[in-house]
């Protein structure tokens, strides 16, 4: 088996890349509202949410968004992916193989929309682009 060589900060700093695009995609300024509604969530339920705390939720979801990063970073390092587009590739094979194929259970045997599942997989292939490009770069 090869020796894999991660480094920590980029796989931290990737993490972190994917918070700062999930506040800016679910967000009212692209597809918060839409999202929203998708759901069935209104701005009462949202807000009664926020007054519970989610600092547990946000808390969870980084360290599985770590996770995520982690074994990312071992596909770019095994790949010898060390260019913008190489590690971009590795995030869209990774996306097409595993996210996009298991959250379509959402759609399929939850009765969740189309559209609902193309705003959340959408987010996952650019987040998983832009963490390989990252990861990949900073190897």
């Amino acid at each position: 088996m090869p020796t894999i060589d991660i480094n920590y900060w980029a796989v931290l700093v990737a993490a972190f890349a994917s918070y700062v695009i999930g506040a800016l995609w679910y967000s009212p300024l692209l597809f918060g509202k839409a999202w929203m509604e998708l759901m069935g969530f209104t701005e009462k339920d949202m807000q009664d949410a926020k007054k519970k705390g989610m600092a547990k939720k946000y808390g969870i979801m980084f360290v599985s968004t770590l996770v995520m990063s982690y074994v990312l970073a071992h596909v770019v390092d095994y790949t010898e992916s060390t260019t913008v587009i190489a590690g971009a590739q590795a995030g869209f094979w990774i996306w097409l193989g595993f996210i996009a194929p298991v959250s379509l259970g959402s759609v399929l045997w939850e009765g969740k929309s189309w559209t609902l599942w193309l705003i959340n997989a959408s987010y996952y292939l650019v987040v998983l682009l832009i963490m390989g490009a990252v990861l990949a770069v900073w190897a």
